[in-house]
């Protein structure tokens, strides 16, 4: 009999929060593929809400196996805190800064980059 590995099968885990008013989901899949840890982050409300890591409010990031255990302890909130870092510091680029100025003035052709 062949056998893939006990973690093979492990289940998705899907956390919502809100950063800056914007409603996000975040979903991580240990060992997705059987090789790879996955973690999927869209913004959900208002749909498609550029954020300081995707200007497309949708974002896939792969990183080795059980790099992040925390992303499957609990309640997932030590890897909530961990995204919300991660937004905080991409939110005090030059980019994000002069996307957020520009959305104020109602910008018609500017865009994230």
């Amino acid at each position: 009999m062949c056998s893939r590995g006990a973690d093979m099968d492990k289940p998705s885990h899907t956390y919502s929060f809100t950063w800056q008013g914007i409603e996000i989901e975040a979903v991580y899949t240990p060992r997705k593929w059987s090789v790879i840890d996955y973690l999927e982050i869209k913004s959900i409300n208002p749909a498609r809400a550029p954020l300081p890591i995707t200007e497309t409010g949708f974002l896939s990031h792969y990183f080795e196996p059980d790099m992040h255990p925390e992303a499957i302890e609990g309640d997932g909130s030590k890897l909530i805190a961990r995204l919300i870092a991660w937004l905080d510091a991409k939110a005090r680029s030059r980019e994000w800064l002069a996307y957020v100025e520009a959305s104020k003035q109602g910008d018609l052709f500017g865009g994230l980059l």
